[in-house]
């Protein structure tokens, strides 16, 4: 089973992303692309050696509760072991945490590999890293001494402990307690529900990073703060925090998903991160960096199912061309059916879309933090902050459309659980859910990034657009006209939108907002593909063989993207700017 082509990597890396701007900086002066190319290999090499083998094993034998231990089969910990050993928990950090100072965007290009092969072991390190991210950046001296190093080490994995049984997206609801104890920790006491990899026995240690209400906290969000609560105290003792039950979803079935309990004995000792009642803005610095890897997760999944649709229809004969009479020819792979070639080149167009833009989000971050003047951070910052829920949810809904197509290629066997498709598209389902549904991302996007900023970050975005449009050859002239027109079809639509939430009918602009994000992503796509078949024809010239037919690929798909997929934000465009209002009028009784 092949997962990710490494001359996507390398594609967009180099041709489309600029990594080479990135080493001048001082942070990543010690990196050339000698020094990333052996990363992506060890990266390459340990996913295929030792995420892949396992995937399938793991999903049919999931972790297992028996009241005392959670049991997972021991090839998920001989591959996490051999990750952390290779130095990629740590591989973004500073070299004073033991890290090497990868640019985030290597970092993911990393992380591609080994989520593409095994999603449920991949999402250990992926929260781990996450909630190292947010002690180090919030965190007291004391706090990142005791709990930073082993996670950057791999000796303590890391969670996000939000969602309770009341309130799942609605944290404004939440009640799990925190109460000030005599020592300067709090103690903590609630459920909480869906806490991936909340119970295991992978790592010496478990850090928790919990969303909990100081008693007299203001209500709301505006009341939340944020605690460190390890499963087991520096002295060695077990903490308050009980596994309840684990949860047994349709795909990542490696990922233990739990119930836990907090103070069923009186109360988990907690430490509190930064000020008391800022929780939910920390915590969103680590949901928004799972917002992109979500997003790149769904990305690879999707690529991975086209990998093997492409490999099944090149080998499997079935029927002839329409052409053929003579039922005695022998038949023809798969690929040579137009039809076949059809979804071929729609999942291409996706998943090679999605991981462009996935890559392109985590080169923002690496812009926000290094670029050389406080201007193009901030500015990188604004498209960042405008671009994560399109980075988050497009690779979610098209990422999984490519696996439904690979199990059409498929055919009959597509949704047997002899061939890796099945398993694939449902690992894939869980993502649009994930870190904020499609519908919250949308509503994100439209009401707060966009209405919210007046539309200053999307002219931002629109000035990136066009500055693509400008640099676009001759041969590109149609899809750099029709990008254009694109991008004069979401300003109107915007316009007509903040007119009516400025006219005290918010509800009504908001009321279609899921449209407006699958819009702007196919926009936001259209545009990362144009950036592709600009670098592939800025490259084909000097290629040949298979460099050439590469390169060509990406012209073909980048047209196939612009006739076929771009022209569906004309209709979405007219429903958004009729301000339709059937589904929100819709009452419930009506449902039957």
């Amino acid at each position: 089973m092949t997962t990710i082509d490494r001359r996507d990597i390398d594609f967009l890396l180099h041709e489309v992303l600029d990594l080479d701007g990135l080493f001048a900086r001082p942070r990543f002066a010690d990196h050339d692309r000698g020094s990333v190319a052996a990363m992506l290999d060890t990266a390459e090499k340990l996913a295929a050696d030792h995420f892949l083998p396992h995937a399938a094993k793991l999903d049919a034998n999931e972790p297992s509760f028996d009241g005392e231990t959670v049991h997972i089969i021991p090839e998920v910990k001989q591959a996490l072991d051999a990750y952390c050993a290779a130095g990629f928990m740590a591989a973004h950090a500073d070299y004073a945490l033991g890290g090497m100072q990868l640019p985030h965007t290597v970092s993911l290009a990393v992380s591609a590999f080994f989520s593409a092969a095994n999603i449920s072991t991949a999402g250990y390190p992926f929260l781990t890293r996450a909630a190292a991210n947010v002690i180090a950046k919030f965190g007291t001296e004391g706090q990142k001494a005791a709990f930073l190093g082993p996670m950057l080490e791999g000796r303590y994995f890391g969670t996000m402990a939000l969602t309770e049984p009341g309130a799942g997206s609605g944290l404004a609801d939440l009640k799990t307690a925190a109460v000030p104890a005599a020592d300067g920790t709090y103690l903590i006491t609630g459920n909480k529900i869906f806490i991936s990899a909340g119970e295991h026995g992978l790592s010496e240690n478990i850090v928790h990073l919990v969303l909990a209400r100081i008693k007299g906290a203001p209500a709301g969000v505006k009341g939340i703060s944020l605690f460190i609560v390890p499963k087991l105290l520096g002295d060695g003792r077990r903490n308050d925090v009980r596994l309840a039950g684990l949860i047994h979803k349709m795909g990542y079935r490696g990922t233990t998903s739990t119930m836990l309990n907090f103070g069923e004995g009186g109360g988990a000792t907690g430490y509190l991160v930064g000020e008391a009642h800022r929780g939910l803005g920390y915590m969103f610095h680590m949901m928004n960096e799972a917002r992109v890897g979500v997003g790149l997760g769904a990305a690879v999944l999707g690529y991975a199912g086209y990998r093997v649709a492409l490999d099944y229809a090149r080998t499997r004969l079935q029927g002839r061309p329409p052409r053929a009479k003579d039922p005695g020819l022998p038949p023809v792979p798969i690929v040579e059916h137009a039809d076949v070639k059809r979804m071929l080149l729609a999942s291409k167009a996706y998943v090679e879309g999605a991981l462009a833009l996935c890559l392109l989000g985590s080169r923002l971050v690496d812009d926000s933090e290094t670029a050389a003047t406080p201007a193009a951070r901030d500015r990188a910052f604004q498209l960042l902050d405008l671009l994560t829920p399109v980075i988050k949810s497009w690779p979610s809904q098209y990422g999984l459309a490519a696996n439904d197509l690979a199990i059409q290629v498929h055919g009959g066997y597509g949704y047997t659980r002899e061939y890796p498709v099945e398993r694939l598209y449902r690992d894939n389902r869980l993502n649009p859910i994930h870190e904020g549904t499609f519908g919250i991302q949308s509503l994100d996007l439209l009401g707060r990034k966009i209405l919210g900023d007046q539309g200053k970050a999307l002219a931002l975005l629109a000035e990136e657009m066009f500055a693509t449009i400008n640099a676009a050859p001759p041969s590109l002239s149609e899809e750099a006209g029709a990008l254009g027109g694109a991008i004069a079809l979401v300003s109107e639509t915007v316009a007509v939108l903040g007119r009516a939430a400025a006219g005290n009918r918010l509800d009504e602009a908001l009321a279609n907002s899921a449209v407006f994000l699958e819009l702007m992503g196919h926009v936001v796509v259209a545009w990362l593909w144009l950036r592709m078949a600009i670098a592939a024809e800025a490259g084909i010239g000097a290629a040949a063989g298979d460099a050439a037919a590469f390169l060509d690929g990406k012209r073909r798909a980048c047209r196939y993207f612009f006739r076929w997929e771009l022209p569906k934000i004309r209709p979405q465009a007219a429903l958004l700017q009729s301000l339709d209002q059937t589904c929100a009028e819709m009452p419930d009784a009506a449902f039957g």
